[in-house]
């Protein structure tokens, strides 16, 4: 949590996301899950369909879902053929590492992409929320009027949520924890605080994206604080549907 934020400004609630759930991260989501004061309604588990999923794998899926965990998209294999175009090499450095799978896509492969992975879900017998998240919030090549016809209705970026429906752009903060390097701590600590106040200031959700090795990282004191010190919980489909309901913290 940012340092000492003035007593007159109310803490932001927030959206609470765990992002790359694959068989190789169940541990560190596990040990993650365990430590959020939210409720399991108001974490939202950012799937990976593509890995090397077994049987015990799946069954741990499942169990999530029965106590209430919702399953979002992740792209398919969360991991890239090395950059071509200008921008994703700069993206590859500055943001996303080889993991922004749609960057390499056009937009047909985009949509071939999202399809196959709401449809994992079914076949895996799970459920899949509302929600698909591209990897490192990159969505790539395809256009807002084509998201309209997915499977998903919502698409979280950088910038916000897209409700493909409505057409609809929520711009929201966003708080990431992923500080391998001293730079990326510099920056990271920067933008949570910067967005901590916007969120305060204006009301809007505060989107906390949590990633498996984040409490194991240089910013990984500050997770399960920011976490704990937000004053309710929202979920996807209710922020973006302005449904005034909350799912409170502890």
């Amino acid at each position: 949590m940012p340092a000492a934020p003035s007593e007159s400004l109310v803490a932001p609630r927030a959206l609470v996301s765990i992002h790359d759930v694959m068989p190789e991260t169940r541990e560190q989501v596990s040990r993650i899950l365990a430590l959020l004061p939210q409720s399991p309604q108001a974490v939202t588990l950012l799937v990976v369909p593509g890995r090397n999923w077994q049987t015990a794998d799946l069954d741990w899926l499942h169990q999530l879902q029965q106590q209430g965990y919702p399953l979002a998209g992740h792209g398919w294999l969360h991991r890239c053929d090395p950059p071509i175009s200008l921008y994703h090499r700069v993206h590859s450095l500055l943001l996303s590492r080889r993991v922004a799978e749609h960057l390499s896509l056009s937009a047909s492969g985009i949509d071939a992409l999202i399809r196959n992975c709401h449809q994992w879900f079914l076949d895996q017998g799970l459920q899949p929320c509302e929600l698909y998240v591209p990897p490192a919030w990159a969505m790539g090549a395809i256009s807002r009027a084509q998201l309209a016809d997915m499977p998903f209705r919502l698409f979280e970026t950088l910038t916000g949520v897209f409700d493909a429906r409505a057409q609809r752009m929520h711009s929201l903060p966003l708080a990431g924890f992923e500080a391998d390097t001293p730079l990326r701590e510099w920056f990271l600590r920067g933008v949570n605080h910067v967005n901590w106040r916007r969120a305060c200031h204006t009301g809007q959700p505060l989107r906390l994206g949590i990633h498996p090795d984040d409490l194991s990282l240089r910013l990984g004191h500050r997770v399960i604080p920011m976490a704990e010190a937000v004053s309710a919980s929202l979920t996807y489909p209710d922020m973006a549907r302005g449904y005034p309901a909350v799912t409170a913290s502890g």
